[in-house]
């Protein structure tokens, strides 16, 4: 069954019928378009395409990119079912008022466009479903259903019964997103995907976070969407997944790690080489073959270490330079050094190689990249403490049965059911039952509240000795309890001036101290030192002068400070300014 999705919009600076015809010719050609109607008198276009093909904001941008700008007048989507002899049918989408509910599903599994098309099968043979959209890169589907004929909770089952396990996404707010940003090692990094995004046509603001490897962006959804966004950061030469709080744990976990199984690899294999440096300064005799120094160095620069030169491949590829390649040259430098000495002299390299220098100073980047990770994991912890205040289940009560539903799921006006112990799930009233609340960790109330019938509850708030039935009044980013974590979240992702300044610093750090090396190297060798003197003083230069403390220290302690603040429950502002506390006033909430 193919889907036909029309839409109609302005089109401002058409003067003639060349300009039209222009416009005409650039979308007929664009893959996807089925049908194009151009108004030069009205300065309006109808446009018929298909959704699997091409985008909504793609036929847009055609437009501008001949340099024409497009407004909405008119959004009429009509998803339009057609056979064989693509005939139009009646839609089956649709209610009788001709309205679809639209909603995103996270869809999980899906490893290769076989499986995105998979998916996308399974949703065309739900009743009341008129049309999806998946997005194998971001891992969701965006699906329009009749109300009438089913249900997001329908919908999710068969997606999950074809064997992608799915849950939909509540409606949020469309202009802004957030990602989890993989790749970011230095300030300079997350200069680069700030500026990328910035550049972006319809991206309204951008705010990258390196301790949280997070990015938050505004933009106009007219001219630009999600799935552009992650394009264009990973252009940039990063990865881009949209922020799913569970799924970010897990990965932070996993890379933690990874990483910490890298390290002491690295420190094993390094051991040996060190040990060689201190006999040599001790003199106690004790030294291996330039054949086993490769041995031990060589997994350590190229197989523990590859991390650096991935990074320093996509800086280099995208015209930038960050700390990945002040690392891959520095160790480069000494490892091909001594490679070549060892094949030209052999065993008679003995003694002036300095493979351990590779390996060493990889080994202590690692240690320093491991400790940077707990803390970044430290400082975040308070906000997923609160965020697991939140159950994940809730027992909603449809026709006098307990339905066990996933919170995401759980929808205003939904009666839900509290038993003694349990925690809260949603923002509403009680309709039924009356119990103590402890409200401690949301409200700082010390004692239990208690709360009779039509008295409000928050979500997160832990259930005495009673029964309660809930009126589910606000669900998933509108309850208290999310607020309060977002309030905390924005606090840390925001940028205090410093941080500004660091950034601007962080542009232009990496090539200034490229150029010093190449200064140091030169130098050495005009004043008469020797190759290796002049090797060993430009590899100094290059690794230490790593801009990870630069760009970290700012944000890690932003983090780490609101976090602290949050978990003793003082709620920060985001930090836009410098502020001075002058009076601070104490209070204790009557019983």
């Amino acid at each position: 069954m193919a889907i036909t999705q029309n839409i109609e919009f302005g089109i401002a600076g058409m003067s003639c019928s060349g300009c039209s015809g222009k416009v005409e010719k650039a979308l007929s050609e664009a893959k996807g378009v089925l049908d194009v109607e151009i108004s030069l008198d009205d300065a309006k276009a109808i446009i018929s395409f298909d959704p699997d093909l091409i985008s909504q904001n793609s036929v847009l941008k055609i437009v501008e990119d001949k340099g024409y700008e497009t407004s909405f007048e008119k959004k009429n989507v009509s998803e339009l079912a057609a056979n064989s002899q693509s005939e139009p049918v009646a839609d089956a989408g649709t209610t009788n008022d001709g309205t679809l509910e639209t909603l995103k599903f996270d869809i999980a599994g899906m490893t290769c466009a076989s499986c995105s098309g998979r998916v996308e099968k399974a949703l065309a043979g739900v009743a009341g479903v008129g049309s999806s959209s998946v997005n194998l890169v971001l891992e969701n589907a965006s699906v329009s259903f009749d109300p009438q004929k089913t249900n997001p909770e329908e919908i999710a089952k068969i997606v999950t019964d074809a064997g992608y396990p799915a849950t939909f996404q509540a409606p949020t707010d469309d202009s802004v997103v957030k990602f989890d940003i993989g790749g970011m090692t230095c300030s300079s990094c997350s200069g680069r995907v700030e500026k990328a995004l910035g550049a972006a046509d319809g991206v309204l603001s951008s705010n990258v976070n390196l301790a949280l490897e997070m990015a938050t962006i505004e933009f106009n959804p007219a001219k630009t969407d999600a799935a552009t966004l992650a394009k264009i950061v990973e252009e940039a030469g990063y990865t881009a997944t949209l922020k799913k709080e569970a799924a970010s744990l897990e990965q932070g976990e996993a890379k933690l790690r990874l990483e910490k199984w890298e390290l002491i690899a690295a420190i094993v294999l390094s051991l040996p080489l060190l040990g060689q440096m201190f006999s040599m300064i001790s003199e106690l005799g004790y030294h291996l073959t330039p054949y086993q120094e490769l041995a031990l160095a060589f997994p350590v620069q190229f197989i523990i270490g590859r991390r650096f030169y991935i990074g320093a491949y996509k800086a280099l590829r995208n015209g930038a330079a960050n700390m990945d390649v002040l690392v891959a040259m520095g160790t480069s430098a000494a490892f091909f050094y001594s490679l070549w000495r060892v094949v030209t002299m052999g065993m008679e390299a003995m003694g002036q190689l300095y493979f351990e220098v590779a390996a060493i100073v990889i080994t202590l980047i690692l240690v320093g990249k491991f400790m940077e990770s707990r803390a970044k994991r430290s400082a975040s912890a308070a906000l997923r403490e609160l965020l697991g205040l939140r159950p994940s289940i809730a027992t909603v009560l449809k026709d006098g049965e307990e339905i066990e539903t996933p919170i995401e799921a759980v929808r205003i006006g939904d009666v839900v059911l509290l038993r003694p112990g349990g925690r809260v799930p949603v923002d509403g009233k009680i309709v039924s039952g009356e119990s103590e609340l402890d409200e401690s960790l949301i409200t700082g109330e010390s004692m239990p509240v208690l709360r009779k019938l039509e008295d409000p509850v928050i979500a997160g708030a832990i259930n005495g000795g009673g029964v309660l039935q809930i009126e589910t009044l606000k669900v998933g980013a509108d309850t208290t309890l999310a607020r309060v974590a977002s309030m905390v979240e924005e606090a840390q992702v925001g940028k205090a001036p410093i941080q500004k300044l660091v950034d601007r610093v962080s542009a232009i750090f990496v090539p200034v101290i490229v150029v010093i090396a190449i200064i140091t190297f030169s130098t050495w060798l005009l004043v008469g030192g020797t190759v290796e003197t002049a090797l060993v003083a430009t590899i100094a230069v290059l690794v230490i002068a790593c801009p990870c403390a630069l760009g970290l220290a700012t944000p890690t302690a932003l983090v780490a400070g609101t976090g602290a603040g949050a978990r003793e429950g003082i709620l920060l502002s985001p930090l836009n300014g410098r502020a001075v506390l002058t009076l601070l006033c104490l209070t204790k909430p009557a019983p």
